[in-house]
């Protein structure tokens, strides 16, 4: 289903265009994620040291961190923007929930 404004909508999922720039940025940073997630698999499989293998899932969760910081302001600055000025006041409070949610 399409949106007044030409946005792709349907009953059950939103979802939202990006950029090439926005998409590329993110797709980068996960396969450099999934990397590190693979790198910790194959730590746990060559029965590296406990210390080692913790300081790597602390730097793919730094990573992870990263990449939701960088998607929540792109989303701040697209979407709830849209909303706002669409007069769809709620997507502040959706935004507030997701914080808090982000803040655990």
């Amino acid at each position: 289903m399409e949106t007044e404004d030409g946005r792709q909508e349907c009953c059950c999922t939103r979802t939202k265009h990006r950029s090439d720039a926005e998409y590329t940025d993110l797709v980068h940073r996960l396969n450099r994620i999934e990397g590190q997630i693979r790198g910790i698999r194959s730590m746990v499989e060559d029965e590296r040291y406990c210390v080692d293998i913790l300081t790597q899932v602390l730097a793919a969760k730094s990573a992870l961190d990263a990449f939701s910081k960088v998607l929540l302001n792109n989303h701040i600055k697209t979407c709830v923007v849209h909303d706002i000025r669409d007069g769809h006041d709620e997507v502040v409070d959706e935004l507030c929930t997701l914080i808090q949610k982000m803040m655990k």
